[in-house]
């Protein structure tokens, strides 16, 4: 078709896509055209009316498409239609539809037993690399700071006589995390190593050369430590996180104090962490109910 033709130009040259993406956009194009032209052969794009997209989103489903694939699918062919609207052709019936919902991926989190098994039966080696990665894990996991925050601690945000550490968040904003006494004295160690070693830096965690640790180097270390005691393909230092939320909430912690811990702005952010007190849940019925 022209139109279609035209369209490829306008998404290459004018919007600059890659040919990877505009391939992306036409394979979803063809696939609604295919089903408007199942419908009704002779139909024309101002013929198209807003019932024969939703129709066309049911029947992806039906092919058991998930909610994410077809909403990218929807959104090829709405962009399609603006087109369309833009070069007076037709109007944006598309724009009057809505996908369907995508529900939140769970967090995926590290076992108890796993990370027990990781920080206290695990060498990690006797040089200050080794403590250091096992700072990392060992802080990550036991205050639930993010890989940021962690790259951003200097010595003086260390209060051990306090019990907490002072972390600086989104938008510059500080907080104060409690830590136990085993996490305390751990950090006094490590400090007087760190100090040892690079006493002319304040930030907390650095590389072999005394500079402060950053992102990628922290998500090379979790993800190499976490391997050794969990098959989860995903294992940044964001699951740590997940980990510290969700080991605190199946042991009764309170939400809202969780909330405050993590930094989350609102309570909503935190809720998300109630699905893994399903399994507890499970677990005292089966103890508890006289039937079960």
């Amino acid at each position: 078709m022209q139109i279609i033709n035209k369209y490829i130009d306008y998404l290459s040259y004018q919007k600059r896509y890659s040919a990877h993406t505009v391939r992306s956009y036409l394979t979803d194009l063809d696939q609604f055209i295919a089903f408007i032209k199942f419908r009704e052969k002779s139909m024309k794009w101002t013929d198209v009316e807003d019932t024969h997209v939703r129709d066309w989103i049911v029947s992806l489903m039906e092919q058991g498409m998930s909610a994410r694939t077809v909403n990218r699918k929807l959104s090829s062919v709405k962009a399609f239609y603006r087109y369309l609207q833009r070069e007076g052709i037709a109007t944006n019936i598309a724009g009057l539809v809505k996908g369907p919902k995508t529900g939140k991926p769970l967090p995926v989190f590290v076992r108890e037993k796993e990370i027990n098994r990781l920080l206290d039966d695990f060498d990690f080696g006797d040089d200050f690399t080794g403590l250091r990665n096992k700072m990392v894990i060992e802080i990550l996991y036991e205050t639930g700071i993010r890989s940021s925050e962690l790259a951003g601690l200097k010595d003086s945000d260390l209060r051990l006589r306090d019990h907490v550490i002072r972390v600086t968040g989104k938008r510059n904003k500080q907080r104060q995390v409690p830590i136990t006494r085993e996490l305390e004295q751990d950090l006094q160690h490590y400090l007087e190593e760190k100090q040892n070693v690079f006493p002319d830096t304040d930030y907390l965690f650095v590389t072999g050369k005394g500079k402060s640790l950053y992102p990628k180097l922290i998500y090379r270390i979790v993800h190499q430590y976490l391997g050794l005691v969990t098959s989860l393909s995903k294992r940044s230092p964001h699951v740590l996180r997940h980990t510290f939320a969700t080991h605190l909430l199946n042991r009764g912690a309170d939400l809202n104090a969780i909330k405050e811990i993590l930094g989350h702005a609102n309570l909503s952010a935190t809720q998300i962490y109630t699905h893994s007190t399903f399994e507890k849940l499970k677990t005292i019925y089966k103890q508890a109910h006289p039937r079960a």
